[in-house]
């Protein structure tokens, strides 16, 4: 079977809305991928403020901006339909949604962006509250990417995505493993803003800063750093375990990003030493837009090499859109009513076929 789908992602660093119209095809078990058109599209300052403080609103306020994201998603689906001349070609959409607040243990995750809005103004069947299901069951609710890791890209020993997060899926015997490592892009970027910059362009800044040992040894001790999987951490949480520990000193920016790259690279060896692979020659697919920073994943590739794990950064297209692309899928998943999330990964009762479906067009039979 051949699927077209749009699948679409907003990610925890805030630099845009990722559309990716994906072409999908399952032959007897095996599934293969082709991003045929994809797009970034940055939010301007009023979304960027309003994602950035919705976990703040009032109930009232929280559902009519659920609404209005909604119709936003839904609008930027139907011009990125027209740009691309792909009218009557779309048989779904697939939409993450804008995660703004997560806590499995309560057994609640949100993703702004009401599923029923976008298929409203697109008129197309639209997949979304992907999560909602397996946080029901018990689970983390995260990550959700691991079931492309192992249908799209299982010929890797691991696979790291570089967002704002810094997630990974590792070997684990026949179960897949996965969980979120660390903050990532966001503590760079956040930086970065300090100097008037959006980012830290290739890691320039970082690579002419000095480490601050002190720094490093606090950063990387943290408890959650050493828990045990499933696990997986909220926009907040994430910036709780670096912000109050490397923000309120007096250090260069320069410096404290180029500490703070060291001790991404030190967190990630660690999960390789503590998962290790028995392929003698493994490989970790690196995409997210830290696959960018060239500091960073030279200082990556260079701390692998002790561990036998040779760094591999695929296309541009894989980089910037793998998880958009992995929404499709598990869009495309939850249309044939397939497991789409996995429970090895998130810790749920059972696996699950995630995701609410919503009918863009009427039946007139």
């Amino acid at each position: 079977m051949i699927y077209h789908v749009i699948g679409l992602m907003s990610g925890s660093s805030l630099d845009g809305l990722d559309i990716a119209f994906v072409r999908l095809e399952e032959v007897r078990g095996h599934w293969t991928y082709e991003i045929l058109e994809a797009d970034c599209t940055p939010y301007d300052l009023s979304w960027h403020n309003a994602l950035k403080h919705a976990a703040n609103l009032s109930v009232p306020e929280l559902l009519k901006l659920n609404t209005a994201y909604g119709r936003y998603l839904g609008q930027q689906a139907i011009d990125f339909i027209q740009q691309h001349h792909i009218h009557h070609q779309v048989h779904f959409l697939a939409s993450h949604g804008h995660t703004i607040f997560h806590e499995p243990h309560a057994q609640c995750s949100f993703q702004l962006g009401d599923g029923a809005s976008i298929a409203a103004i697109t008129g197309l069947p639209v997949i979304s509250d992907l999560r909602a299901l397996d946080i029901a069951l018990g689970g983390q609710g995260a990550p959700i990417v691991p079931i492309g890791d192992k249908l799209l890209f299982g010929n890797y020993d691991y696979r790291l995505n570089i967002g704002g997060i810094a997630n990974i899926t590792v070997p684990s015997g026949n179960n897949l493993l996965a969980f979120d490592i660390c903050a990532a892009n966001q503590v760079l970027n956040t930086l970065a803003n300090r100097e008037g910059q959006e980012m830290d362009t290739d890691g320039l800044m970082a690579a002419r800063g000095k480490l601050i040992s002190d720094l490093l040894g606090d950063l990387t001790h943290q408890h959650y750093y050493l828990q045990d999987a499933p696990k997986s951490l909220s926009n907040n949480k994430a910036i709780e375990l670096v912000f109050p520990i490397l923000m309120q000193t007096q250090h260069k920016t320069a410096d404290l990003l180029h500490t703070w790259v060291n001790v991404m690279v030190q967190l990630i060896t660690n999960v390789v030493e503590r998962y290790p692979s028995v392929s003698e020659s493994a490989t970790m697919l690196v995409t997210g837009g830290g696959a960018f920073n060239k500091y960073l994943i030279g200082k990556l590739r260079e701390a692998l090499k002790a561990c036998n794990v040779t760094l591999i950064v695929p296309d541009d297209k894989t980089v910037k859109f793998k998880e958009a692309l992995v929404m499709a899928l598990i869009g495309t998943l939850r249309w044939r009513e397939e497991t789409n999330v996995l429970s090895t990964v998130t810790g749920a009762s059972r696996d699950s076929i995630g995701g609410a479906l919503w009918m863009g067009h009427a039946y007139n039979g």
